[in-house]
């Protein structure tokens, strides 16, 4: 398989089998994903494997800041969902970007153009394993609704770094449909 058939037939999954995922399996997507370009070379991502009783203690530490947020009344939109789906997956990867400024700081502008940067860098890195991972025969969904339990996860994690965003991993229960993509030229604009 090469980038552009990975690239094209990778899919989010929201259906796992409760097949473990081998740790030399992890390992060789982490490397991927520790490959990945970033600004200035930082190497800002930092990621946290939960499985097993670790991935059950995170996954109810979500859902106690999911009820958290409820109850100070604050939109949670789809995280109750995306919950339900990480309790199927056998493998969950927090990610986290150790030069990223938590989002309810207040911030110079040069450091929101820092923080933009490493963020995109550790986009880079989850791209990267996401498409390793899909190389290897197993599925992900990347989830940013991790973030309505922030400080919650980040407590859980052990960390004061910035919370990205996190990815399920396991094997997939379904084959989903290809998605709709707009056409190229709806999206790109060319000044010659």
């Amino acid at each position: 398989m090469n980038v552009l058939e990975a690239i094209h037939a990778r899919r989010s999954i929201r259906r796992f089998t409760d097949r473990d995922v081998a740790r030399a399996d992890i390992e060789t997507i982490l490397e991927a994903a520790h490959w990945a370009p970033s600004a200035k070379n930082s190497q800002s991502w930092r990621f946290t494997v939960a499985q097993g009783e670790s991935l059950k203690s995170l996954l109810d530490v979500f859902e106690a800041g999911i009820q958290a947020r409820q109850a100070e009344g604050v939109d949670i939109g789809s995280a109750p969902g995306s919950l339900a789906i990480m309790r199927q997956a056998p493998v969950a990867i927090l990610i986290h970007n150790t030069e990223g400024i938590h989002p309810w700081k207040a911030r110079k502008e040069h450091e929101s153009w820092w923080d933009t940067a490493t963020v995109q860098s550790v986009g880079a890195a989850i791209q990267n394993l996401l498409l390793s991972a899909y190389e290897k025969g197993l599925a992900t969904l990347w989830i940013a609704d991790i973030w309505a339990s922030y400080l919650e996860v980040n407590q859980w994690a052990g960390t004061d770094a910035q919370l990205v965003s996190a990815v399920s991993l396991g094997y997939p229960a379904i084959e989903p449909k290809l998605p709709r993509r707009r056409p190229l030229d709806d999206v790109v604009t060319w000044r010659n």
